[in-house]
């Protein structure tokens, strides 16, 4: 016989599990994370106040981008009820899709700043077609290696090589050397359980390549930017100008920045681009050194989620995936740091959920929407 104290004690930690196990299923039968829902919402917020503040209170233009992120989490919702199977076996579907959007550019696109990058679809507006293969190419690197065994045999390689170079050819052309294309593909490689042998090989290869592209591949203005890097100084109201004006408005803000709204820089105009691919900078400058370590912090507790997730998936799919999201969002996260506080060159790559811009929160909030479909589709 069970004492009756310790029955009541069993019966009563029955129930307590029960209602916590019916609380968690709330969550599930959405098909949402919460603690990736809850990181996103607080970077959404965050990035509206900065662009309210960097387009000098321009509501109509934060008005958009609200729209955008409302889009976003909509499109983000959706993604999230499809279960994983679904986008493993329509991935070549959505790469076929991005590669034809790429080769529209050539018929119908629109030349902007010495590229022709955008297209301009009835209802659909201004895209760059480049951010639809940003959420096509690591699906389909995902959907390639997960039926491939584990660490991958050097043919498989190749071919997952060939699948990145056909995008980034096309993108080369246009022309516009985007590496943040390839980088998803890239990071699913790595996570397939490439040897390091290999990966020694490849950096080998991309060491003796390199002075062929610098010679070959990259535009005049494009190797302006890297020898700008070195010496900003050297053209100091040209090519270094906005290096120079980054790093003042940086480090003018201090540790507590000089307020919100009350940066310089941005606000009487010495800073360019200051809403979208210098955003950092605006951020920096009002808030200082204390308000970029929260926001850092904002963006680790993002990646770690995703990171958690993919090691946490059943399936080689949502490993790969999830995991791939979570790096890439690393590497645009420190790209555009590196960018703005002039330790890498001039990218034009925008901060994620932070710059001012509708399609790369689209299709960011998209491929979030993908791992919280990994996590609660069991």
């Amino acid at each position: 016989m069970i004492p009756s104290q310790q029955y009541r004690f069993l019966r009563q930690s029955a129930r307590d599990g029960l209602s916590i196990k019916h609380d968690s299923s709330r969550w599930t039968k959405l098909h949402l994370d919460p603690w990736l829902l809850c990181f996103l919402l607080l970077n959404a917020a965050l990035g509206l106040m900065v662009v309210y503040s960097a387009t000098s209170e321009n509501s109509g233009m934060v008005i958009r981008q609200a729209i955008s992120f409302g889009v976003g989490f909509v499109v983000m919702f959706i993604c999230a009820q499809v279960p994983p199977k679904v986008y493993q076996a329509a991935s070549p579907y959505f790469y076929a899709f991005g590669i034809f959007m790429l080769l529209l550019v050539f018929v119908i696109g629109e030349r902007r700043l010495g590229a022709t990058r955008w297209i301009t679809l009835p209802g659909v507006g201004s895209m760059q077609p480049s951010e639809v293969m940003k959420f096509a190419m690591p699906l389909m690197m995902a959907w390639y290696f997960a039926r491939k065994p584990f660490p991958p045999k050097f043919m498989h390689i190749i071919g997952a090589l060939i699948l990145l170079g056909i995008p980034f050819v096309l993108v080369a052309l246009q022309p516009d050397l985007n590496i943040g294309l390839v980088i998803p593909g890239i990071f699913v490689l790595f996570l397939s359980g490439m040897s390091w042998r290999l990966i020694g090989g490849a950096m080998a290869a991309l060491a003796v390549v390199a002075p062929l592209m610098w010679m070959f591949l990259l535009q005049e203005y494009q190797k302006k930017r890297v020898l700008t890097l070195f010496d900003p100084e050297s053209d100091a109201l040209g090519a270094g100008w906005n290096i120079i004006q980054s790093k003042i408005a940086i480090g003018s803000g201090g540790m507590t920045g000089k307020g919100y709204s009350q940066g310089t820089q941005s606000h009487l105009g010495y800073l360019p681009e200051h809403h979208t691919d210098f955003i950092m900078s605006t951020y920096a400058e009002e808030f200082g050194f204390i308000g970029v370590f929260l926001l850092f912090s904002l963006f680790t507790a993002i990646i770690i989620r995703c990171l958690m997730i993919g090691m946490n998936s059943f399936h080689n799919f949502g490993r790969l995936y999830a995991g791939a999201t979570g790096l890439t969002f690393f590497f645009f996260v420190f790209l555009n740091s590196g960018m703005v506080s002039g330790i890498l060159p001039v990218t034009g790559d925008p901060l994620p959920l932070m710059s001012y811009g509708g399609t790369a929160v689209i299709s960011l909030l998209a491929g979030m929407g993908i791992v919280m479909s990994i996590h609660t589709h069991r």
